[in-house]
């Protein structure tokens, strides 16, 4: 039986073979949109191939896209979250970290994931109450570990703009806020810190993180979940804060201070 992640396993994969025939090793041109982010002609034609795919394997779901309706539709128990490209930048510049992310929500919560990484080969998933998974092995949150000297701290660019940090931990921005965020899950960082992604670029990593028993919260502790029918999520980011454990949260709290 074709479930609801093996198909969004497929169109993510399907996406990533999308995306890839405009992928350049020298980079694409990209444009800034209103809200300063940048946008190719490959965002647009992956958004279109995931809105076409969706809404022909589940017409009666709703559907919000980066690109194309961010309203989170009224009337609908499940709702298709996509982002067709996360982490343009990088895609822009002939970089490694980008890739696509296919969300399912139930009743305003996110109930499943898929997030391919095609570069580099990654496929993330979960579904809510059955784990959390990197090419089929099951992912686990990791404390530092003694024989390491160094543990790792993900973050945005925006973060050394935006906060004081003063972590023990070295610092890597790998540029794609789903994959940044996903590093907790995967086992690689202990805190992650993404400052304004926005819910087509936090819900998988969301998922991720508490399926591989780690902890995500909004900064201050607030939540995006449930979403709310008719609100408009286009302006709405939240700033997301991934660990391994409660502990290392409030570390990690404690030590990301709002510059004034």
């Amino acid at each position: 039986m074709n479930t609801p992640l093996d198909f969004a396993i497929r169109i993510a994969k399907e996406t990533g073979d999308t995306l890839m025939k405009y992928y350049r090793a020298t980079g694409i041109q990209a444009v800034k949109k209103a809200d300063k982010s940048a946008v190719t002609e490959a965002d647009l034609a992956a958004d279109e191939f995931l809105r076409r795919e969706i809404q022909r394997a589940y017409p009666q779901d709703g559907l919000i896209s980066e690109e194309a309706g961010t309203t989170y539709p009224e009337g609908k128990s499940s709702v298709w979250v996509v982002d067709p490209l996360d982490g343009t930048t990088n895609f822009s510049l002939g970089l490694h970290h980008w890739g696509v992310a296919i969300n399912r929500f139930s009743d305003g919560q996110p109930e499943l994931t898929a997030l391919y990484f095609p570069i580099i080969d990654e496929l993330f998933t979960a579904q809510r109450d059955e784990g959390a998974f990197l090419n089929g092995e099951r992912l686990k949150a990791k404390l530092p570990d003694e024989n390491q000297p160094f543990s790792f701290f993900s973050c945005c660019t925006r973060t050394i703009r935006h906060y004081n940090i003063n972590l023990r931990y070295k610092t890597r921005v790998l540029g794609a806020a789903a994959y940044g965020l996903s590093t907790v899950a995967r086992g690689n960082a202990v805190l992650a810190f993404e400052t304004t992604p926005k819910i087509w670029d936090l819900a998988g990593s969301w998922l991720l993180t508490e399926e591989a028993g780690g902890m995500i919260r909004v900064l201050d502790g607030s939540t995006p979940f449930p979403l709310i029918p008719g609100t408009d999520y286009k302006n709405k980011s939240y700033p997301i804060l991934a660990a391994a454990t409660p502990e290392l949260w409030a570390e990690g709290q404690q030590n990301i201070i709002p510059k004034k």
